[in-house]
C-alpha cells in the first residue's frame, strides 16, 4: 500500500529542480571568467607626472601584477577605484604577495595612501 504523502515529496521534489533549472537557464550570462567593468589606479609615468592605468573587464580569480608598477625600483601605484561587478583584492607587492586590502564592487575605492603592485578579482 502506497502512502499518499511520500508520493507528495517526490512531485515536490520535482517540482523544485525543474524550477530551479528552468531559473538557471533564464538568467542572463556574464562573461565566463572575467570582472565585468573598469579597475583604475594612478601611476607615476617616471617623469613625476601621474597617468591613470585601467583594466577593463580584467579576468577573475587570476592575479594580475599592474605592468606599469611590476619593477620594484618604480614607486608603486596608488587610489585604486574598482568599478567591476566582482571584489577587488590589491596587494603591496607584485604578483599578489605582501600586505592586501579589499575593494567592494561597484565603487570601492581607496586613496593615494593605498600602495598597490597587483590586484586579483573574485
Amino acid at each position: 500500500m502506497r502512502r499518499p504523502g511520500r508520493l507528495r515529496r517526490s512531485v515536490t521534489a520535482v517540482a523544485t529542480a525543474v524550477g530551479a533549472l528552468a531559473l538557471a537557464v533564464g538568467l542572463p550570462a556574464s562573461p565566463a571568467g572575467a570582472a565585468t567593468g573598469p579597475f583604475s589606479y594612478v601611476y607615476d609615468d617616471g617623469t613625476g607626472t601621474p597617468r591613470l592605468g585601467l583594466l577593463d573587464d580584467p579576468p577573475s580569480r587570476e592575479c594580475i601584477t599592474l605592468p606599469e608598477v611590476a619593477d620594484p625600483a618604480v614607486p608603486p601605484a596608488h587610489t585604486p577605484r574598482n568599478y567591476t561587478g566582482s571584489t577587488a583584492t590589491v596587494f603591496a607587492g607584485a604578483d599578489c604577495t605582501g600586505d592586501y586590502f579589499n575593494l567592494r564592487p561597484n565603487g570601492g575605492h581607496a586613496s593615494e595612501r593605498l600602495k598597490v603592485r597587483s590586484v586579483v578579482f573574485s
